[in-house]
């Protein structure tokens, strides 16, 4: 059984989706949510699928990250999810889950990626720029801010009457079904138990 760990900040949906996914498969589970904000719905969630989640502030995230590494110890955690994580993680973190740590991205990268490209910005910048496709990438987190290796990745049309609203409802169907299966694809190459450190195959 591989022990999952979320990371995220906001509304929670993607974490709902994976969760609810890997419930009742038997090789895999969430085991805990982590998120920097005590407001956030994702909290609300996961209480209702009886998940575990802990809140660190942003001055843990940023200045302790050993703190955040040993709960993740603690919990036996094999993969790290970034489901709307709007934090950039603490080079520890990547360093200790190196290879097991994976994000999503509302775009098709290594177009449209790095620093204030997230959510409704990029599907503006999209949209400004004329393009006739995009799409979703699951990648491995690294240093570089969207710029790991691509996991999985797909697209979908522009349609000429696409607002940055209904793109970004649509890319967020793409990715309720292309995150979890990308999951799965990595599940399937990490051995039984993940140690910090650890890398993928």
């Amino acid at each position: 059984m591989h022990n999952i760990a979320i990371l995220a900040s906001g509304s929670g949906s993607n974490a709902e989706n994976i969760a609810r996914r890997f419930h009742d498969k038997g090789n895999a589970r969430v085991a805990i949510v982590m998120s920097n904000k005590t407001d956030a719905t994702v909290h609300d969630r996961m209480a209702a699928l009886d998940v575990d989640t802990l809140t660190f502030p942003n001055e843990i995230w940023d200045k302790e990250p050993q703190l955040i590494i040993d709960e993740l110890v603690r919990h036996n955690i094999d993969l790290i999810v970034l489901a709307g994580f709007l934090r950039k993680i603490h080079p520890a973190i990547v360093r200790a889950y190196r290879g097991r740590m994976v994000n999503i991205h509302p775009s098709l990268l290594p177009a449209y990626g790095g620093k204030g490209m997230y959510g409704r910005r990029v599907h503006e910048a999209v949209i400004a720029s004329g393009e006739t496709r995009t799409g979703a990438t699951v990648h491995y987190v690294t240093d570089e801010m969207d710029e790991g290796e691509i996991v999985m990745q797909e697209s979908i049309a522009v349609l000429p009457d696409d607002t940055a609203t209904t793109l970004e409802a649509r890319i967020h169907d793409l990715e309720f079904d292309l995150y979890p299966r990308a999951i799965e694809s990595i599940l399937q190459h990490l051995p039984d138990k993940g140690t910090p450190g650890s890398t993928h195959v």
